[in-house]
């Protein structure tokens, strides 16, 4: 069994180290890849320095306020009767539905509160008051209701904000990251040593690893949430041409698989929609239908895919005439692949994902409006055959 695992873990090692080979030492693109991948890593190398940092930062700081903390319930220090009320206002939005209409008031640590309250969530709101640093009394004089009925101060939408522990928020603090991250590299370097629970110890950790590393909540890691958006990225591309022509191109996206290697086929299928096949890894193909949602000319291009799409997707690109009289194109992309950021992963490492394939075809673009011609698929397509 446990040789059973260790020559699946190899197996797997060797796929990946042969497809980044094979994607580094592609002879067409392998130059300009092997540039990107080393600007990528001193690029990854300084945004760890800068995330460690801020994780360490994050620890300190934590760690100050709960001392200080504990040193304010030592000393029982006594706070102004202005801050407690503060600090009572603040808490009690979490624990009652509708928190506008309770009056609060204090007097050397004496809290009193007032106004209408539902009759379930009085108990907890005087627990939470209680709670508060400085508090040393509560009096209540509060109205409670069983129902919001008639009751003016109770009605409109109820919502108690609740505050969720950390680990089970969608972000996390910088500090929660690296100890989570820190704790789930542990579990994959020291796997329990009976062999039944090595497996699930290293998948448990390969999990908080990745967790910690996107900071993506599970369910949108592997794409189990209905969205558009696990995914977003942005670039900003400048190109010597007027903006009326570089808006055309983009406006009407026919040509695209002429110009860009990733993009197959861009077929329109009626007004604003498109069906898009593009290339995926190991030479598969993906296709979606998607459609314009917003157009200014000159100005503006929003985008988003069908519903149902195998890859849904949405963006928006905003144009802007330089000073040179060339055009400054922002792109915002958001998309969700197929097993979320798991499926982005796969789809980075052999070269197909969204971005990757924008700053291969980026350049290609700048070549048919600058140069006048541009090189995709092995064949040199010029602007006049584009314009045909």
């Amino acid at each position: 069994m446990r040789s059973n695992g260790k020559t699946t873990l190899k197996l797997m090692a060797g796929i990946a180290v042969g497809s980044g080979l094979m994607y580094l030492a592609d002879p067409d693109r392998g130059n300009r890849r092997r540039a990107l991948a080393r600007e990528k890593v001193v690029h990854g190398t300084h945004v760890l320095g800068t995330a460690t940092d801020k994780a360490i930062r994050d620890l300190r700081n934590r760690a100050r306020g709960m001392v200080a903390e504990i040193w304010a319930l030592v000393r029982r220090e006594k706070a102004a009767d202005e801050i407690l009320i503060d600090r009572v206002r603040a808490k009690i939005g979490r624990a009652v539905s509708h928190p506008t209409p309770i009056e609060v008031t204090a007097e050397d640590g004496r809290v009193t509160l007032s106004g209408p309250v539902l009759e379930r969530e009085a108990e907890d709101l005087i627990e939470a008051v209680a709670s508060v640093r400085g508090v040393r009394d509560v009096e209540s004089r509060l109205e409670t209701h069983k129902t919001a009925e008639s009751v003016p101060g109770l009605r409109g939408k109820a919502r108690i904000r609740k505050q969720r522990p950390e680990l089970l928020q969608e972000y996390w603090a910088p500090g929660t990251r690296l100890l989570v991250g820190v704790g789930g590299a542990l579990a994959l370097a020291f796997p329990a040593r009976n062999q039944r629970a090595a497996i699930p110890s290293r998948v448990i950790g390969g999990l908080l690893v990745a967790r910690a590393v996107t900071n993506l909540p599970l369910r949108r890691m592997f794409g189990l949430v209905r969205s558009r958006r696990a995914i977003r990225f942005q670039k900003t591309v400048s190109i010597h041409e007027p903006v009326e022509r570089v808006f055309e191109l983009w406006s009407n996206p026919e040509n695209f698989s002429r110009i860009m290697s990733h993009v197959q086929e861009v077929k329109r299928t009626g007004e604003n929609r498109f069906r898009w096949t593009v290339s995926g890894p190991a030479g598969t193909l993906a296709s979606w239908e998607s459609r314009i949602t917003e157009l200014v000319p000159n100005q503006l291009l929003a985008w988003r895919s069908a519903p149902g799409s195998l890859i849904r997707n949405a963006g928006i690109i905003r144009f802007e005439s330089t000073d040179d009289g060339g055009t400054r194109i922002h792109l915002l992309m958001s998309y969700h692949p197929p097993a979320g950021a798991v499926g982005h992963a796969l789809a980075t490492l052999f070269g197909v994902g969204p971005k990757n394939a924008l700053n291969e075809d980026i350049p290609r673009l700048k070549s048919i409006f600058e140069q006048g011609k541009t090189t995709a698929h092995g064949e040199t397509v010029t602007r006049e055959q584009l314009s045909a």
